[in-house]
């Protein structure tokens, strides 16, 4: 039987995060060096990246990578792996979002969001398992959103690459549960960061509906994505796999 020290705590191991440095993947870095990892985090811009690290030091590594790069995918774990040692989580957290009516999103658009969310994060997962396998297990959590669940009107790439998660996770879990990889989502409701604000900026309308869906009634934190991501991929979480879940005030049951 775990005890409860035991139960939520990441002691001696190493994460890897995409677009880490920033908004809810930066939440899960915190929660994730605040329960005991160690992690190395990744993207684009290299400040944000330092600028966690900073905050850190011997806990957060800094690695400039771009998720749409897939071919260099293999390269970049094996140098985590040469520096810091194996991952044993993956938290495939990158995206960019893509708003506008169906009808003028063109097919290079399309392509760009499916990559990012769908090519990029399945071309690191495929490079960890291996790594995971050797080392006898490992968590693989990808970020999801609210429209994996619900319909949401021009983002309909954004949609597709969310929605396609779910498929992902499910097909893996069902494919590495005898390896002990286990793979889970987790799908954000409306989390209070930067972006969100800004596209609530003027629009006292939109954020009256969001409220009025949501069942608790207000907006979450990115720290609350933190620390369910700890949840599923501590301990507490080994019979957990496949699942999809929803931190989002209820807002995905909301009528």
């Amino acid at each position: 039987m775990l005890a409860h020290s035991e139960a939520f705590s990441l002691q001696g191991s190493l994460a890897l995060v995409t677009g880490g440095g920033t908004g809810i993947g930066r939440a899960i870095t915190d929660a994730l060096v605040k329960a005991g990892a160690r992690v190395a985090v990744a993207g684009r811009r290299r400040e944000p990246l330092e600028e966690t690290a900073a905050v850190y030091p011997s806990k957060v590594f800094a690695y400039t990578y771009d998720v749409t790069q897939e071919q260099e995918a293999g390269n970049f774990l094996k140098r985590i792996q040469s520096e810091l040692g194996t991952p044993t989580i993956l938290v495939n957290n990158a995206g960019i979002h893509l708003k506008k009516k169906a009808e003028e999103v063109t097919a290079e658009e399309f392509r760009k969001v499916l990559d990012t969310h769908i090519v990029g994060a399945h071309a690191l997962t495929a490079a960890s398992i291996p790594l995971m396998r050797q080392a006898g297990g490992g968590s693989i959590l990808y970020i999801a959103s609210m429209a994996s669940l619900f319909g949401i009107p021009y983002v309909v790439a954004y949609a597709a690459a969310k929605s396609a998660m779910l498929g992902v996770i499910r097909t893996l879990a069902v494919e590495y549960g005898r390896e002990n990889i286990r793979v889970n989502a987790i799908a954000p409701g409306w989390i209070e960061t930067e972006m969100s604000r800004k596209a609530m900026e003027g629009d006292p309308e939109r954020k009256r509906k969001v409220l009025g869906r949501t069942p608790l009634g207000r907006f979450g934190s990115p720290e609350d994505i933190g620390w369910a991501a700890v949840y599923l991929c501590s301990p507490a979480a080994r019979f957990i796999t496949g699942t999809c879940l929803a931190v989002d005030g209820g807002i995905s049951i909301g009528f």
